[in-house]
C-alpha cells in the first residue's frame, strides 16, 4: 500500500500530519492581564516558545464533536493566527482550566437551540426566521443555500446565519407539525 492509499486503520500519526496534542500534565492555562488567555508549556522536550499570551480557543469539529478536538490559537505579529497545540479532551484538564476553555469557545461561537419554528419567508435570496430557541422569541435571517445548513445528530439540522451564527434544532421530528412544515418547505435537504 501507498503512502497515498492509507486507510483509517493505517493513518499518519498526529505529528506526521502536523498536530500537536497538548498533555494536561505539561500545559497550563490561565488568565492574565485584561483577563486574557494564557498558555504555558512545561514539557522538557518542547521546543520554541513557551508561553503564549491573548490565547483562543477554536473548536475543530463544531458539529460533529463540540466538546472535543479544542484548537488553542494564538495572533502573531503580523495578524496570522497559528495554533499552539490541540486539546483532545478537554475533561482530562483541571476545571478551572476547563472553564477557561469553555468562556474562550463562548466569546467565538454564538450558538442558540431552536424551540419553535414560527415562520419561514423567502425574500432577495435569504430565509428570513421568526423562532424561539432558550433565550425567548428571535430573528435571523440565512442565504438560502445548501451549505447553509448541517446536519446534527440523527434527526437535527445547524442553520448558519448571514453573521456565521448557529442556531441548532435537535430533532426536526420534534418540532410541531406546524412549526416542521415551515422548515422543511425551504430546509429539505
Amino acid at each position: 500500500m501507498s503512502e497515498q492509499t492509507k486507510t483509517l486503520h493505517n493513518r499518519p500519526s498526529a505529528s506526521e500530519v502536523g498536530i500537536l496534542y497538548l498533555d494536561p500534565k505539561t500545559t497550563r492555562i490561565f488568565t492574565g492581564a485584561h483577563d486574557l488567555l494564557h498558555v504555558q508549556i512545561e514539557a522538557p522536550d518542547w521546543k520554541g516558545e513557551r508561553l503564549f499570551r491573548g490565547v483562543f480557543a477554536a473548536m475543530a469539529f463544531p458539529i460533529s464533536q463540540p466538546d472535543r478536538f479544542i484548537s488553542l490559537r494564538y495572533f502573531e505579529m503580523d495578524g496570522r493566527d497559528k495554533e499552539i497545540g490541540m486539546i483532545e479532551n478537554p475533561r482530562e484538564f483541571p476545571e478551572e482550566a476547563q472553564d477557561l476553555i469553555r468562556r474562550s469557545l463562548a466569546r467565538n461561537y454564538y450558538e442558540l437551540t431552536i424551540n419553535r419554528v414560527f415562520t419561514v419567508e423567502f425574500k432577495y435570496g435569504l430565509l428570513f426566521f421568526e423562532v424561539e430557541t432558550e433565550k425567548g422569541k428571535g430573528e435571523f435571517q440565512m442565504r438560502w443555500r445548501y451549505d447553509r445548513t448541517q446536519d446534527f445528530g440523527e434527526n437535527g439540522k445547524v442553520l448558519l446565519d448571514v453573521y456565521e451564527n448557529r442556531y441548532i434544532i435537535p430533532d426536526v421530528n420534534a418540532l410541531p407539525k406546524a412549526d416542521r412544515e415551515a422548515l422543511t418547505r425551504f430546509i429539505y435537504w
